[in-house]
């Protein structure tokens, strides 16, 4: 997964015509390391989105306004617009990833 640097770089990568996942993150976050020792085998297998990352904390402002309330969460994105959002409670596990990742596509 590729880290997000600047708000810059977040806005060129949301505004893509093929979906973006963008995992928001914080360093002290038990549950973002929980996702962490999952996370790389679902990115693998939903290779076909393009998956990013950012660290909550540096981009409280980005947060904000996409409603990023818990962490880890994981938000959509197609053409700058947020399409779907996986709020941290319901991202504990690999199965309600995945679960939510299959629901992007019924």
């Amino acid at each position: 997964m590729k880290e997000l640097q600047t708000a810059e770089q977040f806005q060129e990568v949301i505004s893509s015509q093929k979906p973006v996942i963008v995992k928001f993150y914080t360093t002290w976050c038990p549950d973002c390391a929980r996702m962490n020792m999952f996370i790389d085998d679902i990115v693998n297998e939903y290779s076909q989105y393009d998956w990013f990352e950012m660290n909550r904390d540096n981009f409280p402002d980005l947060a904000e306004k996409y409603q990023v309330m818990g962490i880890p969460s994981l938000l959509v994105f197609q053409n700058g617009e947020k399409i779907a959002h996986l709020h941290s409670a319901n991202a504990k596990t690999p199965e309600e990833v995945k679960q939510f990742l299959q629901s992007l596509t019924a």
